[in-house]
């Protein structure tokens, strides 16, 4: 499994979401990075299906995702339907 991330995607993809792209602390740019990793390896689980550590990966990011997303609700309630809205997570 090499599903590396590049320094200017991670740089992208927070300053889309979290505003800046030092600003790695934010929470909706961490479950922005975990929802484009997840995706990542969903692609890659699709072709390789016997891949059991990556599947393992997939799950851990997937409980930490929601943990931040759990957390980001009892926070500030309309930052999460926007956030969910924005990166179509939930239908």
């Amino acid at each position: 499994m090499a599903i590396y991330l590049t320094s200017e995607k991670k740089a992208e993809i927070f300053r889309e979401y979290a505003g800046s792209e030092t600003n790695t602390g934010d929470v909706e740019g961490q479950i922005a990075l975990f929802t484009y990793r997840i995706q990542m390896l969903s692609e890659h689980l699709k072709t390789n299906r016997q891949d059991h550590s990556c599947r393992r990966a997939l799950v851990s990011m997937v409980g930490k995702r929601k943990q931040l997303l759990q957390y980001l609700t009892k926070k500030d309630i309309n930052k999460y339907r926007a956030l969910i809205q924005k990166l179509g997570i939930r239908k």
